[in-house]
């Protein structure tokens, strides 16, 4: 099976990624991985990103582009894959069509994990981290035994910038204008399942692998 998982920042993305890539025996491809792997490895279009990152600019899509490209020819992945954090945008779901028609292949489906703006706030604002140990806390999820203080080593926890609720409200504007024409794109071709991504972890993912058992039947 070859899936895209799309959803908001927050909405459990990761975490579900390497359930369901687990459970369907496929690799779980995402662009941090690919990006830590070729800077890491030195390869010609890890020099090429980490040029831009190290002046602080964004890496082109095209960089990205053939990083994705690379990676989804590795023979792994050739009878499938997870796609997690590519594609963001319709023009890079259009590379990715013509990247897998190439290749003589389709996707097959779109996994969109749906959670309102509000729990995303509460689930992302709500995070502490350790200044020593970088542990990352939950004021509601996962709370230190004393509030303000890592269990782990003692301490001090603190809010990230990324962390607070006007910093979060934005980056959900930038995704909601980003990722909607994605979402409509994959509606329109009959790719995309809409999923419930509240609740606990377990039962995000049993969801997931409820919803997708029925196409599992054509692979």
């Amino acid at each position: 099976m070859r899936l895209v998982l799309v959803g908001p920042p927050g909405a459990g993305k990761g975490t579900q990624a390497q359930f369901i890539a687990e459970h369907l025996s496929v690799p779980k491809i995402s662009t941090g991985d690919i990006f830590r792997a070729n800077v890491s490895q030195g390869t010609p279009l890890g020099l090429q990103a980490k040029a831009y990152m190290d002046r602080g600019d964004l890496v082109p899509d095209g960089v990205t582009i053939e990083m994705v490209r690379d990676r989804l020819a590795q023979a792994d992945a050739t009878s499938g894959f997870l796609l997690d954090g590519f594609p963001r945008t319709t023009p890079q779901a259009q590379v990715l069509d013509d990247m897998l028609a190439d290749a003589g292949v389709k996707l097959d489906v779109v996994l969109e994990l749906v959670v309102e703006n509000d729990e995303v706030i509460r689930r992302l604002s709500g995070r502490r981290t350790c200044r020593t140990c970088n542990h990352i806390w939950h004021v509601d999820f996962d709370p230190p035994a004393d509030e303000g203080v890592c269990d782990l080593d003692g301490g001090a926890l603190y809010q990230r910038d990324d962390d607070q609720a006007e910093t979060i409200a934005n980056r959900l504007e930038v995704y909601a204008k980003e990722t909607a024409p994605l979402v409509n794109y994959y509606a329109e071709r009959g790719l995309l399942i809409g999923l419930d991504a509240t609740g606990p972890v377990d039962d995000v993912t049993q969801r997931a692998i409820d919803a997708l058992r029925p196409l599992q039947h054509d692979f």
